[in-house]
């Protein structure tokens, strides 16, 4: 069933401060248009400089996610991402006068009551989603951080944490149905720090805004109640605070047995929103923070622009390859004799190309180049290499089909082997450099995994 993309009916606010910063703060939600996507604008700041809620823009993600386009950031984003995540929605605009969302009371709730007021609505476009075809990992052994990402028709996530504390101990959780379980069984769980981290907390300049009604306190030391009235000094607290029997202070009751576990989760959740679009798929996480959420989505967002790219120029990937001879045909303006690659077998969009070209004895340079011993010219191989290259260029731009590669310099070849009739020359180009539609690659060329021949290339994109 195709579903459509979701807004909201009307712009609604909420106030509060901000956890890590302290600031008082407005954040106000709007409908924004189909295609729009999320993003956060900064009102109190000149010309309201807008911030995309995207992968490519967080800069920082220390004790939460933070994202920023220019001089302009916005600190602590998870929780509004994980509220308009689990809500469904596509185009918000999320409008701020300060630099951080208000915490609320930790979780994401009052961001999902805030948005539920203001009704959602159905767009007249269908929603785009990541879809995940083959499994995707990411671990950090060494902090038994494990993240998995397998097929699934929607999004699920199951989660898995060990703290070895006894207030805590190993807690589980999945999220099967954003629908069903999300508003009641998620959004509400609160974020939460340990003891030891209080002090540390308050040196870096952060949790400004951090108290016992917006944060559980899980303690993890024997003398912590020798050093809650240091804390307490430090944090400006007035009231009565003790170590509770549960070991959360002053006893604050969870609000599910796991509720760490699924603030974890809703947590995830709202770092996934920062691959741009809906995920389909089953993500399973071990121990897992911002710190590893941000490294898979880049894995997941990598993915997803390959798709872009193999789907503008045919329907789908084929086998192992991304782009066939039909689909360079579309982005290349060579053609016979001198289109040099047949296959592209994967692309990192502005980082790195893959490209497959077969050598056979009915390229018409052979009948001069030798007669009798043919041989591919070394300048055919550069030139092939380059044609790799300018794929790779051709997609950092919206319009390939209105511009051309031109190479400005090349520097640095080296022919190792020579290249016979009946080889398949691989070549590897990774991206050095890249500004202002001018950039330079290194490239290498492979027969049968033996480097044949390797350059550094210089290149620039100009309109036909």
């Amino acid at each position: 069933m195709i579903k459509l993309q979701r807004t909201i009916k009307e712009p609604v606010s909420y106030s509060g401060v901000g956890l890590h910063t302290g600031h008082q703060t407005t954040i106000t939600f709007k409908p924004a248009p189909i295609n729009h996507g999320i993003t956060f604008v900064r009102m109190d700041l000149h010309d309201s400089p807008e911030i995309p809620a995207d992968i490519d823009h967080v800069v920082d993600i220390t004790r939460g996610t933070t994202l920023a386009n220019g001089n302009a950031k916005v600190y602590t984003v998870e929780h509004v991402l994980a509220a308009l995540t689990g809500l469904e929605l596509d185009n918000v605009r999320v409008e701020l006068d300060s630099n951080e969302p208000p915490v609320g009371d930790g979780s994401a709730l009052p961001f999902v009551q805030t948005i539920l007021k203001a009704k959602i609505a159905e767009q007249d476009a269908p929603k785009n989603y990541m879809e995940i075809d083959t499994p995707l990992f990411y671990s950090e052994k060494d902090k038994g951080i494990d993240l998995v990402v397998v097929p699934s028709d929607d999004l699920r996530i199951t989660f898995m944490v060990d703290y070895r504390n006894p207030a805590l101990g190993t807690q589980y959780t999945s999220l099967v149905s954003l629908e069903k379980e999300f508003v009641e069984e998620f959004a509400p769980a609160r974020t939460f720090c340990f003891f030891h981290e209080l002090e540390e907390l308050k040196k870096q300049g952060l949790a400004k805004g951090g108290s016992l009604h917006n944060a559980l306190v899980i303690c993890d030391e024997d003398n912590c109640e020798s050093k809650i009235e240091h804390l307490k000094e430090l944090y400006g607290v007035k009231e009565h605070v003790f170590v509770g029997k549960s070991g959360i202070l002053n006893d604050i009751p969870l609000r599910f047995p796991n509720e760490p576990c699924r603030h974890k989760a809703i947590d995830l959740l709202g770092d996934l929103s920062l691959i741009g679009v809906p995920l389909r798929a089953h993500v399973l996480a071990a121990r897992s923070g911002h710190s590893a959420n941000v490294a898979l989505v880049k894995k997941i967002r990598e993915e997803y622009e390959k798709k872009l790219i193999t789907t503008k120029y045919q329907k789908k990937a084929k086998g192992d390859y991304l782009l066939d001879i039909t689909a360079i045909l579309k982005i290349m303006p060579h053609r016979y004799p001198f289109l040099l690659v047949d296959r592209v077998v994967d692309i990192e969009p502005k980082k790195r190309v893959v490209a497959i070209k077969n050598v056979t004895m009915n390229e018409p340079f052979f009948s001069g180049h030798f007669p009798g011993h043919p041989i591919m010219p070394g300048v055919l191989i550069v030139e092939a290499m380059a044609q790799a290259g300018g794929i790779l260029l051709l997609n950092t731009v919206d319009d390939p089909e209105n511009k051309l590669v031109y190479f400005m310099g090349i520097d640095g070849v080296r022919f190792r082997k020579p290249v016979l009739p009946g080889d398949q020359i691989r070549f590897e180009l990774e991206m050095t450099q890249f500004r202002r539609g001018t950039c330079k690659m290194q490239g290498k060329a492979f027969v049968d995994n033996e480097l044949v021949t390797e350059a550094l290339l210089m290149a620039t994109i100009v309109d036909k």
